[in-house]
């Protein structure tokens, strides 16, 4: 059986955030709110109940999501999002991301999917949380790597699997991300250019990183067991992308298996797609990288 999603307390205080920014006194919501220690639980439909007291207090506004997701520190995101600060590229970012996004939503929910020019992070339609929630997750995610870069990154394109808001919320969702916005998608995605992967951060402390990571891996290690296989095909792919040579026997080599071994694996889990991608002079027809079917 799959680990149930779901959030944690550091997250919710995204709201207590925002209540402060937007001056609502909200007694019995914040009482809420401050029950819920950093590293507590929170179940999903308790996190979208907590969303919709909160945004109800404020009728009328467009996209409220995207400015509750705005005001992301790493504190909301615990050890992952201290680690990232310590990383020297936006690709050791992602990488990261990948790597722990279950000590997020207890599970691996992440889809990398490689094309020509550019890299798609995506989550299936089965795992959306809700308007209100996709939108907090996107805009935070979005938010904390211009933050991590000190400019204002702009995806590529970003979608939604829920329906198309009206034309004031879909204009908001736009000059937020700065880029065209799909609705009623089959997966939630960020797409960014490859090119993005290299940008250096103007901070990182790889002493710190070293620390921080030994945290997460054993934080990880508490939690139910996943297939170490997928976690390591999605980490071989984020570090091979900057380069711009990802092919069977590249991936292979890095994994310490044959070709032919690898093939296996990817067939049994039905990895292999149409062609989406090839890194110049592959022989491999491209791949879509769900590393889950």
């Amino acid at each position: 059986m799959a680990t149930p999603m779901r959030v944690t307390g550091a997250w919710v205080q995204l709201l207590s955030d925002w209540l402060d920014q937007e001056n609502l006194p909200a007694p019995e919501l914040r009482a809420l709110l401050d029950s819920r220690g950093p590293a507590d639980i929170v179940a999903l439909p308790l996190w979208r109940e907590l969303l919709e007291r909160a945004v109800s207090l404020r009728p009328g506004s467009p996209a409220p999501g995207l400015a509750i997701g705005a005001l992301v520190q790493p504190r909301h995101v615990g050890v992952l999002g201290y680690l990232t600060l310590t990383c020297q590229t936006l690709g050791e970012v992602m990488l990261a991301y990948q790597r722990y996004e279950s000590l997020f939503y207890g599970r691996d929910l992440v889809e990398v999917r490689a094309e020509p020019e550019h890299m798609i992070l995506r989550w299936p339609a089965a795992v959306s949380i809700g308007e209100l929630a996709d939108s907090v997750s996107i805009a935070a995610m979005v938010t904390f790597m211009r933050r991590l870069l000190e400019q204002r990154l702009a995806p590529a394109r970003v979608s939604f699997v829920f329906p198309a808001p009206d034309v004031e919320t879909r204009r908001a969702h736009e000059a937020f991300f700065g880029c065209p916005v799909d609705f009623g998608a089959s997966h939630t995605s960020v797409s960014f250019p490859l090119s993005f992967l290299g940008l250096s951060l103007p901070r990182n402390d790889a002493g710190s990183r070293a620390l921080l990571d030994r945290q997460a891996r054993a934080l990880l290690r508490a939690l139910p067991e996943s297939d170490g296989f997928d976690r390591a095909l999605q980490r071989t792919l984020v570090a091979l992308l900057p380069e711009g040579q990802v092919s069977l026997e590249r991936v292979a080599a890095r994994l310490h298996v044959s070709p032919r071994t690898l093939q296996r694996r990817l067939a049994r889990r039905r990895l292999t797609g149409g062609p989406c991608w090839s890194a110049p002079g592959s022989s491999w027809p491209g791949t879509i990288w769900p590393i889950r079917p």
